[in-house]
């Protein structure tokens, strides 16, 4: 489970925040984690026939449309024109922000452009900017951002994890319980230093003191499970995979 530690304060609307903003984009959708009651759901242009289509109805619906084409039928709607600064999905990600979500699950974000799934990449830097945190599924694939901080995986986690800079540096990065560990070192946007590293069954940790980490780790059931808590109480951001 997801949570937000400022649950109990945050309203919108004059309703009690809910735990977790779950995005569906108009990418390739993996639904490996749909949505709960509990979510707050955002359906970023074509996300919004995914989620349809799965029995699911968002509580927003944002985007051009150029993805699906037509106006969906829907009481919760913000039209944006085609020719913009923001993504659909940045756009879907404000929203969330505004109504003070802190930690955010994004699926059909990645495969399909490449260009799209940059993009998206580049969204999960932005929000650990803003203190919060997200995952990015994929099929076979997921992506985090963690800023000035670290993330955890538990014991019995196991295939591929790659960490990169994202930025010019990221310094005092520590990566433990890994096949290849790192302490202290200087990660860098230019060379990709961190690649196909891989869990050895250990409690493992990424860390970095100062700059932005993208880590991807395998979708397995091991590795993955619940899709991992977010904790935003300091300035120090953890993701915990968990079982389901």
């Amino acid at each position: 489970m997801w949570y937000n530690d400022e649950n109990s304060t945050y309203k919108h609307a004059g309703e009690r925040l809910k735990t977790l903003c779950y995005i569906a984009g108009a990418g390739e959708f993996s639904g490996r984690k749909l949505p709960s009651p509990d979510d707050y759901i955002i359906a970023a242009d074509a996300g919004y026939a995914q989620l349809i289509s799965r029995g699911i109805t968002p509580d927003l619906v944002v985007g051009d449309f150029d993805s699906l084409t037509v106006m969906p039928e829907h009481p919760n709607i913000i039209s944006s024109p085609s020719e913009k600064d923001d993504t659909d999905m940045m756009l879907a990600v404000r929203q969330g922000l505004s109504r003070g979500y802190k930690s955010f699950l994004i699926d059909g974000g990645l495969g399909g452009r490449l260009d799209q799934s940059i993009a998206n990449i580049q969204i999960l830097s932005y929000l650990a900017q803003n203190g919060a945190g997200g995952i990015l599924l994929g099929r076979g694939v997921c992506v985090a951002a963690v800023m000035d901080g670290c993330v955890s995986f538990r014991a019995g986690t196991s295939g591929t994890i790659s960490v990169f800079c994202a930025g010019d540096k990221a310094e005092g990065v520590t990566l433990t319980g890994l096949k290849y560990p790192l302490r202290d070192a200087e990660l860098t946007g230019s060379y990709p230093l961190g690649v196909s590293n891989e869990f050895t069954g250990a409690p493992a940790s990424v860390s970095v003191r100062a700059g932005i980490l993208l880590i991807t780790w395998t979708d397995e059931p091991e590795c993955l499970g619940a899709y991992g808590q977010i904790s935003t109480t300091t300035s120090t951001k953890t993701i915990v995979p968990s079982s389901p």
